[in-house]
């Protein structure tokens, strides 16, 4: 997965469709002229990112590479977040004034991924109110807003030191705050919050004092002592707090609805489709996907069951302590497939930089990949996260984590996270056409192109005999270890098909309402992933509503490749339709395809 702040400021977010748009707004007597359309969306783009985006979510600043935003912190309050309603409202209303059909293709395009941003910000702000049900994106927040100044050396050692100072003073407060505007959460929110609580603060005791340890302005020093211990103790007051006094009355719902479900996919996924037929493509794709592991698992021994065929699989896996180890050694084989058969260009060749994934992360994610922002000058560099067992777990639940990096998973992983999947998405970055598309990326356009990336590379040959992944001399362990990595790829692609009918399910109780404990033994029984991982994925889906991106985006994916490949027949080439798909940037679907097909064919 890419972290969320890479590209936005909470949930992946876009746009409503161009044509949906033009259609709403055609009743609106008052337009700005076809002359001055242009310019007045220039005008609010900047507005709005200047004015409102980044000044409600410095962090997102931080991260984008944006520097000036550095000392601030979010405001958590409840006055903020109503004075954010306010000033999303109001560049909403004047971007209405604007007729999209007055824009060439590129900014039409851009004006729909604004406007469904701002509605999807006023959908979560208004309506979904994770800042009254979350106690995380708290405690989470204010520690990724410190994170972000650690993780990459853009500045010297002083300079960041600086500015993580100003920041930590504010935390106290922002924890303050909290107390104030969580309202009967969602027992599972405050639950992950107390699970997270104790890894933040030896964040703040360990990992941020080591981050500076080479500083050397003693007065910025100084206060960092005294605000990295004022941190620590806030933390500590607001973990004994969750657990003393907001868990107990901790019993609010974490579903959306089937309403705001399909609002939040429409703003953030331009997709309009209804949900039963939704959750049936979802259902489809599983099944389709169940069937191939099955047959795949037939090929390697005829005497065991798909589920005996898992049980093994989930053996094969390096020890923790070779875990990273494991995913850098397929970056070489992965560059020199994509090279050799041509799949995608790739714009440099530095490769990313493997480590463990930050505390605030842990409870939620195996892997993920974290660029630098759009605008960063002084620090490229790019970071493949993997989340290692804890050093107090049980030797079973370490078992049931590593079944999830087995050799076939390894691979898919590294295919989804590097190359050629997050981590080469992020290097066409300076190629994305606008900022709006270098900073609203959509879920399905990122996460889906890494999930495409998963069957496609093993579709075109890699990990085939003498095609990467170091296969074994001897011809028959080659081909069996070649089945073993399909099976690895199957088993991902279930796990996200799982999600894809659990978001669903769980939320808006279309095909039958679905418990927390339904969905563990859905993700175990249809998803085929163990008992832990299982419970990691429910905990995910009840605040990441849409984790059906994944799947979506791949499906979307897909059926473009093959209406490119209708149309131009014998001239499609793999390398050209994937070059042209990234120079589009991370839009919606809606939108890509009419860029690349000229039309407004359906998205699947």
């Amino acid at each position: 997965m890419l972290p969320v702040k890479s590209f936005n400021r909470s949930v992946a977010i876009v746009g409503l469709g161009i044509m949906t748009m033009a259609g709403t707004f055609a009743a609106q007597a008052q337009r700005i002229s076809a002359d001055g359309a242009g310019q007045t969306f220039n005008f609010l783009s900047e507005q709005y990112f200047d004015q409102v985006y980044f000044k409600y979510a410095p962090t997102s600043g931080t991260a984008a590479g944006l520097h000036q935003y550095d000392t601030q912190l979010e405001d958590y309050s409840a006055a903020s977040v109503q004075h954010e309603v306010v000033a999303l409202h109001d560049i909403e209303k004047k971007l209405m004034q604007i007729d999209p059909s007055a824009l060439d293709a590129g900014p039409a395009g851009d004006y729909a991924i604004l406007l469904g941003h701002i509605r999807g910000q006023l959908l979560q702000l208004e309506t979904i109110r994770s800042w009254e049900k979350n106690p995380d994106i708290y405690s989470s927040g204010v520690t990724n807003s410190i994170f972000v100044l650690m993780e990459r050396p853009y500045a010297s050692a002083n300079i960041r030191l600086r500015a993580a100072v100003e920041r930590e003073r504010h935390i106290p407060q922002a924890l303050l705050e909290a107390r104030k505007n969580l309202k009967n959460p969602p027992r599972i929110y405050t639950e992950i919050a107390l699970e997270q609580i104790d890894g933040l603060i030896s964040f703040f005791q360990s990992d941020v004092p080591e981050a500076f340890k080479e500083a050397t302005d003693a007065e910025a020093k100084a206060d960092f002592a005294k605000s990295n211990a004022a941190v620590i103790d806030a933390l500590k007051s607001y973990g004994a707090w969750i657990k003393t006094d907001l868990l107990p009355r901790s019993n609010g719902d974490f579903r959306y609805g089937a309403d705001t479900f399909q609002k939040a996919l429409l703003y953030n996924e331009m997709v309009d489709i209804p949900l039963d037929r939704l959750l049936q493509i979802g259902l489809d794709d599983l099944h389709k996907n169940q069937a191939e592991f099955a047959r795949v698992a037939r090929e390697i021994d005829p005497n065991k069951t798909p589920q005996q065929e898992l049980a093994e699989l989930a053996g094969i896996h390096p020890p923790p302590d070779q875990l990273l180890k494991a995913f850098h050694d397929q970056f070489d084989s992965e560059i020199a497939f994509i090279k050799a058969k041509r799949i995608i260009t790739i714009p440099s060749d530095v490769q990313p930089t493997l480590e463990e994934t930050p505390p605030f992360m842990r409870a939620t994610t195996q892997a993920s990949m974290d660029p630098p922002g759009p605008f960063e000058t002084h620090s490229k560099k790019a970071y493949f996260n993997v989340t290692l067992p804890e050093k107090d777990w049980s030797a079973e639940r370490v078992a049931e984590h590593m079944a999830a990096f087995n050799v076939g998973t390894i691979v898919s992983t590294s295919v989804h996270e590097a190359y050629p999947g997050h981590y080469v998405q992020f290097l066409w970055q300076d190629q994305f056409p606008s900022k709006v598309r270098q900073l609203l990326g959509v879920a399905s356009s990122v996460e889906g192109w890494a999930h495409y990336c998963e069957q496609m590379m093993l579709d075109e040959g890699y990990g085939q005999p003498g095609a990467g992944t170091s296969p074994s001399a001897n011809p028959q362990e080659a081909a069996r270890q070649a089945k073993l990595i399909r099976l690895g790829q199957l088993q991902d692609a279930l796990l996200r098909d799982a999600r894809f009918v659990v978001g669903i399910r769980m939320h808006t109780g279309v095909g039958g309402v679905m418990t927390q404990d339904e969905a563990v033994d859905f993700f175990v029984k249809e998803g085929y992933q163990s008992h832990s991982i299982g419970e990691m994925e429910t905990k995910r889906g009840t605040s990441d509503a849409l984790y059906l991106y994944y799947t979506l985006g791949k499906l979307e994916i897909l059926k473009l490749r093959a209406d490119v490949m209708k149309k131009q027949g014998a001239a499609f080439n793999l390398q050209s339709f994937h070059d042209d798909y990234m120079r589009q940037g991370p839009a919606p679907m809606k939108i890509i395809r009419k860029a690349m097909l000229h039309n407004d064919s359906p998205v699947l």
